[in-house]
C-alpha cells in the first residue's frame, strides 16, 4: 500500500475532463480493473463489513484493501481532487460489464485544515437497482483467481458498555460561544453561523464498527450511512447526487424532536414549519445551494417551500433541489463547489467560517465535511458528514452542531445538539 498526495497524479489539461483527453497517471498508479455481476443478496450481506462503506436508499457500496490512498493537506490540491481522481478512475483498463472501480472520499470541514483523504479500494462491492457487482483493482492485469467474494458481515456483537467522558470543552463554554454569536448576528455582522460541539466516548474493547453500521442503517434507513478512515455515521443530508448530467441535493436546516404520540408529533412538526426562527435558519442554506449550482446547470428546480423530514429521533425542515448540468462535472467537484453550505457553515460563508474559527470550542476535523464516493463515469453521492463519530479503537468523539440566528436561545440550541447526538448514542 502506498500513500500519495494529489500532486503525484497528472492533472487533466485546463478545461478538459476525462472524456476529452488526459495525461496518463504516474507509473505506480493502479491501471487495471475487472468487474463481474454477483448475487445481490450475498453482496448486501457483505457490505456492512467493508473497511470503507456507504449504505443509502439509492446504492450501497463497500471497499476492502487499498489500491491507492491520497492524502490532501494543501488547499490548492484539494481544489482539483475531483478532476484528478476522476481521471485516475477513467484511465483504468476496465474488463467486464458493470460500474467498475470507485473512490471513497472524506474531506475536512475547513479547507485550510489538512486531513482529507481519498481511497481507491482493491475490492469493491456495489449494489444498485436490484443488481450487484464485484470489482477488483490492481497494478497488473486482473485474473480470475483474485475475483473473490468478501465474506458476509459477522453476527453483531452484543451492545458494548460505553462511557461518555465529557467533551473537549465544557457545555458552559459552548453556551457562551452561542451567546456571543447571537450578539454578532444581531449587530449585523452576518446572518447565520453554525457552531458544533463534541462528546467523548470510550469502551473497554474496540468498537464493533460493522455492528454500528448495521444498527445505524436499520434505525435510519433513509439516511446515508458511511465509514471512511474511522469516520462513522448516518447523515440525513444529501449534499449532491450526480447521475449523468442529472443532479439532486437535499437541504436540511431547522430541527425539533419527535413527539411521544402522533398528536404531539404533528403539533411539533406544524410548529417547526411555521417557526420564524427555523425558517430564518433554513432559507440561507437553500440559497447557498442555489448560488453554488446555478452557474453550472441549464436549469435548477427548488421546492417552493420546505417540507418535514421525519427521522427516528428528530424532525427537520427539508428542501429538495434538482437540476441538469450544462457540461460534465464530476460528483466530488460538485460537492466541493457546494461545501460548506449554510446548513453547516453559515451566511455569508466567509464571515461565518471566520467566526467558527474564532468561537468554536472544538476541531471539527472531517465532521460536517463532504463524505461519499465517485466512480469512473464521474457519478457519485456525497453527504454532509453529520450524526457521526470519529473512532480510534476503543475511543471516539461524537459530533453535533446547531444553526445560530438572531432569535437563537443558547439553552435551546444546546438541547438541539443533545437530540442530534442521540443518533450515534443509540447505535452504541
Amino acid at each position: 500500500m502506498t500513500s500519495y498526495s494529489v500532486s503525484d497524479v497528472s492533472r487533466p489539461e485546463a478545461g478538459r475532463g476525462p472524456a476529452g483527453g488526459m495525461a496518463q497517471p504516474v507509473d505506480d498508479t493502479p491501471r487495471w480493473s475487472r468487474t463481474v455481476e454477483i448475487d445481490p443478496a450475498a453482496a448486501e450481506a457483505a457490505v456492512p463489513a467493508g473497511q470503507l462503506c456507504w449504505m443509502a436508499p439509492t446504492a450501497s457500496v463497500a471497499g476492502w484493501g487499498v489500491a491507492k490512498r491520497v492524502h490532501i493537506d494543501d488547499p490548492a490540491e484539494r481544489a482539483v481532487a475531483g478532476d484528478v481522481m476522476w481521471q485516475l478512475l477513467a484511465a483504468m483498463d476496465h474488463d467486464g460489464d458493470g460500474p467498475g472501480a470507485l473512490a471513497f472520499a472524506s474531506l475536512t470541514f475547513d479547507r485550510a485544515v489538512g486531513g482529507s483523504v481519498l481511497v481507491v479500494p482493491e475490492t469493491v462491492l456495489r449494489v444498485q437497482d436490484g443488481r450487484a457487482w464485484l470489482t477488483v483493482v490492481r497494478d497488473r492485469p486482473v485474473h480470475d483467481d483474485v475475483l473473490v467474494m468478501p465474506p458476509p458481515a459477522p453476527p453483531p456483537s452484543p451492545p458494548q458498555r460505553v462511557r461518555y467522558a465529557g467533551a473537549t470543552a465544557a457545555e458552559i463554554a459552548w453556551l457562551d460561544a452561542v451567546d456571543r454569536a447571537v450578539r454578532r448576528i444581531r449587530g449585523g455582522e452576518l446572518e447565520k453561523v453554525v457552531l458544533a460541539r463534541d462528546r467523548l466516548v470510550s469502551s473497554d474493547v474496540p468498537f464493533d464498527t460493522p455492528a454500528l453500521l448495521t444498527r445505524l442503517h436499520a434505525r435510519f434507513p433513509s439516511c446515508y450511512t458511511f465509514r471512511v478512515e474511522g469516520l462513522v455515521g448516518a447523515s440525513p443530508e444529501l449534499l449532491i447526487r450526480r447521475t449523468g448530467l442529472q443532479l439532486s441535493s437535499l437541504v436540511l436546516a431547522g430541527t425539533t424532536r419527535r413527539g411521544d404520540d402522533e398528536d404531539e408529533d404533528r403539533r411539533l412538526g406544524a410548529a417547526l414549519l411555521s417557526s420564524t426562527k427555523d425558517r430564518a435558519e433554513h432559507h440561507p442554506a437553500v440559497a447557498s445551494v442555489d448560488t453554488a449550482l446555478r452557474p453550472v446547470t441549464t436549469h435548477l428546480d427548488t421546492d417552493a417551500a420546505p417540507h418535514l423530514l421525519r427521522l427516528a429521533n428528530v424532525q427537520h425542515l427539508a428542501t429538495r433541489v434538482t437540476g441538469t448540468l450544462a457540461s460534465p462535472v464530476d460528483a466530488l467537484s460538485l460537492a466541493q463547489r457546494l461545501h460548506p453550505t449554510a446548513a453547516v457553515g453559515g451566511m455569508p460563508a466567509d464571515r461565518a467560517l471566520d467566526l467558527i474559527r474564532e468561537l468554536e470550542t472544538i476541531d471539527r476535523g472531517r465532521y460536517a465535511g463532504p463524505v461519499g464516493w465517485l466512480d469512473a463515469s464521474g457519478d457519485g453521492e456525497y453527504a454532509i458528514a453529520l450524526r457521526c463519530a470519529q473512532l480510534d479503537g476503543a475511543r471516539g468523539r461524537l459530533f453535533a452542531g446547531a444553526g445560530i440566528v438572531a432569535d437563537s436561545l443558547p439553552e435551546a440550541e444546546l438541547e438541539e445538539t443533545r437530540l442530534k447526538l442521540r443518533a450515534m448514542q443509540s447505535a452504541f
